[in-house]
């Protein structure tokens, strides 16, 4: 039923701007002077043994960039090994950051952001001390400028019951160990990728946005909108209750919210109210998309300052419901099924092929070709389960066990 997996698709990050690292920031170091043309803020985002993810923000303070070009040279050896929202390249210790498509536009004031991961083998990971762009250094004071709204929507403050750790059942230990070890061996840079859903939730504080991708030509009432919006929630909570109290996870609760719907022509959408953003005719896969401004998938900085209405019109994934679609798809830009299929399941307890799909978010993996030793009959090994079972909840809590360092935890 799926299309495609997560920890394939990570690979193709260069490809598709993918991967952030948007756990608990660790500290915002290094150049944050400004020269007559520009400032720079770069900020360590993650930091494990060996490893690091980095944000940086450029703002342009002079006359207007049509294209630009970042540069700076690290001092302890460190590397990048993968980027997005820019095209990076190193020549020993001199990297340069060169725009991507839209990201070139910069007038004054205005700035954008863009990650990388990185290695760093000796005893610090120093931050850059000065930074140029088209040549010229950043090193003067910043003039005032428009500013990032912060997001509209709360952030939760994480609660939930005391931690239980990780004790899976007795026989489901060696089928677990067994998940994950073909993961690690099939998965390209599982650990240094860093837009899983996990990577979302943290981004956020606890909750996620969404965007309705209506590829077809059917109309959608306001009632009908919102018992999409209401089971796409119910669905996505199915997963999130299975981390509740669980080995110190923060969140009781994860809130998905939809912010915003993308159609080929408005008058397919019957309502007049603006309780959510609408983007009409803006393809993208021969299909509506929302705003890439306001995409996580495309702005994996974390950062939204070209998104109309600000930050809090971001949309972390999307749901793309298409007309006549079988099966279904899932990475870390969201799940896409058949239009027919979830509109005749709005009031199904369990959506499989849409929670299936949201298991490919978080990481899970298919099982079309090897089934754990002792165990079957679970959702994430197609057509094989209906619901989230056991086996798939302890699977889902082990992504959890292997990731929850990068968020402190």
């Amino acid at each position: 039923m799926t299309l495609s997996r997560t920890g394939a698709r990570l690979a193709t990050a260069a490809v598709a701007t993918l991967a952030t690292a948007a756990g608990a920031g660790l500290a915002v170091t290094g150049a944050q002077a400004a020269a007559g043309g520009c400032r720079v803020d770069y900020q360590l985002t993650n930091q494990w043994p060996g490893g690091f993810g980095a944000n940086v923000t450029l703002t342009n303070l002079g006359d207007t960039l049509t294209s630009w070009a970042l540069t700076w040279s690290f001092t302890t050896g460190q590397t990048v090994t993968q980027a997005w929202n820019a095209t990076v390249t190193q020549s020993d210790a001199r990297v340069t950051a060169t725009n991507v498509g839209h990201n070139g536009n910069l007038p004054t004031g205005s700035g954008t952001s863009f990650g990388f991961n990185g290695t760093w083998n000796t005893a610090s990971n120093p931050a850059p001390t000065s930074f140029a762009v088209n040549g010229v250094t950043c090193t003067g004071t910043p003039t005032p400028g428009p500013t990032t709204p912060a997001p509209t929507t709360p952030a939760p403050t994480p609660t939930g019951p005391p931690s239980t750790g990780w004790s899976p059942p007795a026989n489901l230990v060696t089928p677990l160990n067994e998940v994950w070890a073909h993961q690690e061996s099939t998965y390209n840079n599982l650990y240094g990728f860093r837009n899983y859903g996990w990577d979302q939730v943290f981004a956020n504080r606890g909750y996620l946005n969404f965007c309705v991708r209506w590829d077809s030509s059917a109309t959608v009432t306001a009632a009908q909108r919102d018992q999409i919006h209401a089971a796409l929630s119910r669905q996505y909570k199915k997963w999130m209750d299975v981390m509740a109290g669980h080995n110190g996870w923060p969140y009781g609760d994860v809130p998905v919210k939809v912010v915003g719907w993308a159609v080929r022509d408005r008058n397919q959408l019957q309502w007049s109210d603006s309780s959510v953003d609408i983007y009409v005719n803006n393809i993208r896969e021969n299909a509506p998309q929302c705003a890439e401004p306001c995409g996580r998938f495309f702005n994996q900085s974390g950062q939204y300052p070209n998104c109309p209405g600000g930050a809090g019109h971001h949309y972390d994934q999307s749901l793309w419901l298409t007309d006549g679609f079988g099966g279904g798809a899932g990475g870390d830009w969201g799940q896409r099924v058949g239009r027919e299929y979830f509109m005749a399941n709005l009031n199904t307890d369990s959506m499989h092929i849409l929670l299936h799909e949201v298991g490919h978010t978080f990481g899970l993996d298919d099982f079309y070709d090897w089934t754990p030793t002792g165990v079957g009959g679970f959702l994430m090994q197609a057509g094989s389960a209906t619901t989230i079972t056991e086996f798939d909840k302890w699977m889902f809590r082990d992504w959890w066990r292997h990731l929850k360092s990068r968020y402190g935890r």
